[in-house]
C-alpha cells in the first residue's frame, strides 16, 4: 500500500474478501513483524472482520524510512507513528476501525492513537506493555494542587544500576546506542540463535521469569528483573541472551516457535538489519526532551474508548515500570473492560497462547457491537 505518511507499507490480511466488514488493526512489537500476528488473524476475521497487520515503520518490508543510526529520528516519534496507523486506515477506505490492537513497542503506538483519535480507533487491546498516560504538567497549582513529582530518567537509573555488585545497565539506555544493532545483528551464535534465545528467555519457557510487582524505580528493585530487561553492564544483547539458548530437546518440544518460524524473523532483520526498530528506543520510549514536550500536549487526557490488557503470567514487561499498571487501570484508561494475564505466556503471549488471546480479542469485540 503506497502513500501512506510517506511510506509503502507491507502488511498480512485476513477477511478481505468480503467487502463492509469492520476492521480491525494489529500493531506489532520488537524485534518482530506484522508476522507475528499470524496465529490470531484468522479467528479474528472468522468473527467477521477484516484483519489487518502491518509491518510498522523501521520494520520489515514496509519501505520509505531511513535506515541508518543518524537518521532524522522526528518520523520515528510517537505522533508520526500515530498518522502512520491513521493513514493506513484511510488508505484501506475505512473511516474507523473497530478495535486497534498493539504488543510490546506497538503498544505505545495503539494507546496514544486510541486517546487523540477516537473517533478513528474505536476500541484499543493494549498487550503486554501497559500505557500509564501522559507525561503530566503541573495543573492548578494556584489552586492547591501538589505539583507531580519528578520521575527518575533513563538516565539516573542507569547510573544507580552501575552501583550494583555485579554493575546493570537498563536495556532501554543500551537499545539506543550506535552498537546495538550490530551486536545483534552479527551475533558471534548467529542470528537464528539469538532470535531463538531472546524468543526463549522471554517466554513461559523459561521458568525463571516469575514476574511481580515491583515498590519503585529503584535500582534494588528493578534488579529483580532479569537480565533480557536489566542487562550486566558489560554484556551486549547478543551475549545477554546466549546462556539462555533451549536445548534441542526444548527447541524441538517448542510448538509455539518452530525453527522455521524463526528463520522469518532472522532472514527478515538479516535484509533490513535491527536499526530502524531501535529508534524507537531513542524517541518513543524514556525521557528523550522533545517527544515528552510533544506529549505533555495531551496531559491530563485519557483513553475513553473502550480499552482492554492482555500479558502473560510470565511477561515481566507487565511490571517493568512499576506503578504503570495501577496508572493505567486507575486513570489512563476511563473504559477499561478487561484485564488477563494469560496462563503459559510470558511476552509473546499471542504468539505463545494464541488460542486464549484470540477468545479474549472476539468477546471483547463482541461486547463492544452489543454495547
Amino acid at each position: 500500500m503506497a502513500g501512506v505518511n510517506g511510506l509503502t507499507v507491507h502488511m498480512l490480511e485476513a477477511g478481505y474478501e468480503t467487502a463492509g466488514r469492520p476492521a480491525v488493526l494489529l500493531l506489532h512489537g520488537f524485534p518482530e513483524l506484522a508476522y507475528s500476528w499470524r496465529k490470531v488473524m484468522l479467528p479474528l476475521a472468522a468473527a467477521g472482520y477484516h484483519v489487518i497487520a502491518p509491518d510498522q515503520r523501521g520494520y520489515g518490508r514496509t519501505t520509505g524510512w531511513d535506515g541508518s543510526y543518524d537518521a532524522d529520528p522526528d518520523p520515528f516519534r510517537i505522533l508520526n507513528m500515530v498518522r502512520d496507523a491513521m493513514g493506513l486506515v484511510y488508505a484501506l477506505g475505512y473511516r474507523s476501525v473497530a478495535m486497534v490492537v498493539g504488543h510490546d513497542a506497538g503498544a505505545p503506538v495503539a494507546s496514544w492513537a486510541a486517546l487523540i483519535r477516537p473517533d478513528v480507533f474505536r476500541s484499543v487491546t493494549i498487550m503486554s506493555s501497559p500505557f500509564e498516560g501522559p507525561p503530566s504538567l503541573p495543573f492548578n497549582t494556584a489552586n492547591g494542587a501538589p505539583a507531580p513529582p519528578r520521575a527518575i530518567t533513563d538516565d539516573e537509573l542507569d547510573a544507580e544500576l552501575a552501583k550494583l555488585n555485579p554493575p546493570r545497565k537498563y536495556y532501554q539506555n543500551y537499545q539506543r546506542t550506535r552498537g546495538a544493532n550490530d551486536n545483534m545483528l552479527h551475533a558471534p551464535q548467529g542470528l537464528h540463535a539469538f532470535f531463538r534465545a531472546y524468543y526463549h528467555y522471554k517466554s513461559a519457557d523459561w521458568k525463571a521469569n516469575k514476574p511481580h510487582p515491583l515498590k519503585a524505580r529503584t535500582a534494588t528493585e528493578m534488579a529483580q528483573i532479569p537480565t533480557y530487561y536489566v542487562m550486566e553492564r558489560d554484556k551486549g544483547m547478543a551475549e545477554t541472551v546466549a546462556p539462555f539458548m533451549p536445548s534441542a530437546a526444548e527447541i524441538a518440544a517448542c510448538k509455539w516457535l518452530t525453527e522455521a518460524e524463526v528463520d522469518v524473523y532472522a532472514s527478515e532483520y538479516a535484509r533490513t538489519e535491527f536499526t530502524g526498530a531501535l529508534q524507537g528506543y531513542r524517541v518513543r520510549r524514556g525521557s528523550e526532551p522533545k517527544t515528552l514536550a510533544e506529549l505533555r500536549t495531551f496531559a491530563d487526557r485519557s483513553i475513553e474508548v473502550p480499552s482492554m490488557f492482555i500479558g502473560g503470567s510470565s511477561d515481566w514487561g507487565v511490571y517493568q515500570t512499576p506503578g504503570a499498571v495501577d496508572r493505567m487501570r486507575s486513570t489512563a484508561c476511563t473504559r477499561m473492560v478487561g484485564f488477563d494475564l494469560v496462563d503459559g505466556a510470558g511476552h509473546w503471549v499471542q504468539q505463545e497462547q494464541p488460542e486464549q488471546v484470540s477468545k479474549l480479542l472476539v468477546q471483547f469485540l463482541r461486547d463492544q457491537r452489543a454495547g
